[in-house]
Formats: C-alpha cells, structure tokens, sequence
C-alpha cells in the first residue's frame, strides 16, 4: 500500500500546515477508499485523510463493520498515527480486530489493531 499512499499525498490540501497525510481504507470484499486531508482557513472545517477515505466508503453504500483495514502516512517523514477525531470514527466503525498501519514516507510501518489504536472507546452504549 506504500506506493499507493505516497500516489495520493501530493494530492492534499494542507496549505496553512503543509502537513500532507493520506489514507486508504480496505473494506472486508476487498474494495479500497482513498482520501487526503483538506484544509481550511477556518481550521474547524478541515476534514482529515482518514475520515476522509471512511466517509467516501459510507457515500458509497458500505456500513459499520465492514470495513478490514485502514492505511496512514504523514509527509513529515515520521511515523503517524490518527487524530483523536479520526479514533473516534475508526472506534465507531471498525471491527475490534481491525489492522491499522502508519505508514511512514520512507516506508517504515507500524500496525496497531483498533482496540491498541483505541484502548477506551467512546459509543452508542455510553450514550443509553
């Protein structure tokens, strides 16, 4: 997925950080999102990578569980992992055993499932 993600990078609208991040997501039949961050002046409104690819995965019909895997890199050469936010999405949508890899520009990775990514997940049973 290396090759894939440092495709999409460049691709980010991140003027005001100019930290680039991309993501795939890999659903359980085998079809893949993409997405990139996209920044704004008013910082609310910027969407990450990673909630970006889920929410196209949404838009085009598939739901919560259905998603296998989730692929992150960061332009900044390290390592990066997802933003509270975005864990919270991943909690939200992802089987418990579910891989996420942080992938870095040179091709380094660590893999974390979702219950390592996400040990104290907030949802709808905190909500009853």
């Amino acid at each position: 997925m290396y090759k894939e993600l440092k495709g999409i990078i460049e691709n980010s609208y991140s003027k005001y950080s100019n930290y680039k991040v991309a993501c795939i997501v890999k659903m359980k039949d085998g079809a893949f999102f993409k997405g990139v961050n996209v920044e704004n002046a008013s910082y609310g409104a910027t969407i990450c990578a990673e909630r970006s690819a889920i929410l196209s995965a949404i838009s085009n019909g598939y739901h919560k569980g259905e998603f296998k895997e989730l692929y992150v890199m960061v332009s900044s050469g390290d390592i990066g992992t997802p933003c509270f936010l975005c864990r919270q999405v991943i909690s939200e949508l992802f089987p418990k055993e579910a891989l996420i890899h942080c992938v870095s520009t040179t091709g380094e990775e660590k893999v974390y499932t979702k219950d390592e990514l996400c040990p104290y997940p907030f949802g709808e049973e905190d909500l009853k």
